[in-house]
């Protein structure tokens, strides 16, 4: 049985264990980093494919040689082990975004994972529960919701916020059947996180920071970038108490802005998901679009410093993870998401299906079709073509008593056009 959910709970260990789990986290940041080093030495070298299975017999002889190997748990280590075999599945999946697998800084979140086995789980009253992990024992975290399933596996990691616990969870729940209810486009933007074809006003984001915190947390960075100058001159680059300091209250800010953003995220694409029975969204490649503009002191870019402006503003949007929340929870609701060819949305009248970029000029917010005279606020009306190519697409069996226009892509969309799907016929 594989884990199809996944329910995390805030942890609160004792002083020992906070000191050992930082430890162990490092450890195995480091043990992926040297597993990662002989899979890539072996397949340059020798061409040879070096897996789990066969990694963990060096495994075994590394712990009884390296002490610090030694004291992370056994199961910990093969855990890791696994997860890179999955890593590496996933980047020669030519259906997976995945990259290469990279190697860990020793700035990248703290964590420890263990196999459903090596865990135990027992519920002390209706708000506490404790976890036993290998070599530390029982662990209180605070249950926040039930696990609704059968434990496959857990993760202990570290954030600004402190420690919380993970688990991988077998529930068992089969996909709904279609709910039968009425189908949308979303146009997710900068200006405005997410429009919704079937509305008439935009959805926006909250501040993820507040005006005082962006305040606080631009202090904070130039005091570190002010302390880290001074260690490397004075303390041969080793961190001093006051620059961990300050390096853990940034780390609370920017998780702080990470869970407001998470939180937004998942509100909008559950509500979508269980509101609607289709949702078309553009099949974007964020990658693409947020390529920086390069240059250097010499031969310096043209709008650098604003292309990493308009950069910060996408991905603080997270196009990417509401495509992957709505894509299992759009299953879950028993929704369908179809994801369109992104090009041309925002310059096609969703009314007579014009193509011309003079429709919006200035990429202003107002849409005016210079063929039929049809005005809209720009994100509608690409959220009304959105909806009409997904349903072409594959939502032609909703019901809906919206007009499918036809879409008059130039020259050089069509390529990209007769490379998609065939549209089923529109009636």
């Amino acid at each position: 049985m594989k884990a199809d959910a996944g329910r995390r709970y805030r942890a609160y260990p004792t002083v020992v264990q906070d000191q050992v789990l930082a430890g162990w986290g490092h450890t195995a940041r480091a043990l992926w980093n040297v597993a990662l080093e002989q899979r890539m030495y072996l397949w340059e070298q020798r061409r040879y494919t070096l897996r789990s299975v066969e990694q963990c017999k060096y495994l075994t002889t590394a712990r009884a040689d390296l002490d610090w190997i030694g004291d992370l748990p056994a199961q910990a280590g093969q855990q890791i082990l696994r997860q890179l075999d999955r890593a590496y599945d996933n980047f020669w999946n030519p259906g997976h975004a995945a990259g290469f697998p990279a190697r860990k800084k020793r700035g990248h979140r703290v964590t420890v994972p263990f196999p459903g086995q090596a865990v135990e789980v027992r519920k002390l009253n209706r708000k506490w529960a404790e976890v036993r992990l290998p070599k530390i024992g029982w662990l209180r975290f605070r249950l926040s919701r039930a696990l609704g399933g059968a434990i496959r596996n857990a993760t202990i990691s570290r954030d600004g916020n402190g420690w919380h616990i993970s688990f991988g969870v077998h529930t068992g729940r089969r996909p709904d059947a279609p709910n039968g209810k009425p189908g949308c486009g979303v146009d997710f933007g900068v200006a405005a996180s997410a429009f919704v074809s079937t509305e008439t006003t935009p959805r926006f984001m909250p501040p993820t920071l507040l005006v005082n915190e962006k305040k606080r947390l631009k202090a904070l960075e130039q005091r570190k970038a002010r302390q880290i100058a001074y260690a490397k001159k004075h303390n041969g680059g080793r961190y001093g108490n006051r620059l961990r300091a300050t390096i853990a209250q940034i780390a609370k800010l920017t998780t702080q802005r990470a869970n407001r953003r998470r939180d937004f995220t998942h509100k909008l694409t559950t509500d979508l998901a269980k509101n609607h029975g289709l949702i078309g969204i553009e099949g974007l490649r964020v990658k693409n679009l947020t390529a920086s503009a390069k240059g250097t002191a010499e031969a310096p870019g043209r709008n650098v410093r604003a292309k990493a402006g308009l950069n910060q503003s996408i991905l603080d949007n997270t196009p990417g993870e509401r495509r992957r929340q709505l894509e299992y929870k759009a299953r879950m609701y028993g929704s369908q998401l179809v994801a369109v060819p992104p090009f041309h949305t925002s310059q096609t009248c969703a009314k007579c299906g014009e193509v011309d970029p003079e429709s919006r000029k200035g990429c202003g917010r107002l849409f005016a079709c210079t063929r039929c005279g049809h005005e809209d606020d720009a994100d509608h009306n690409a959220s009304v073509e959105i909806e009409a190519r997904a349903r072409r697409t594959g939502g032609s069996d909703i019901n809906s008593t919206r007009s499918i226009s036809r879409v008059r892509v130039p020259a050089t969309g069509r390529r990209r056009m007769r490379e998609a799907p065939r549209p089923a016929h529109a009636g």
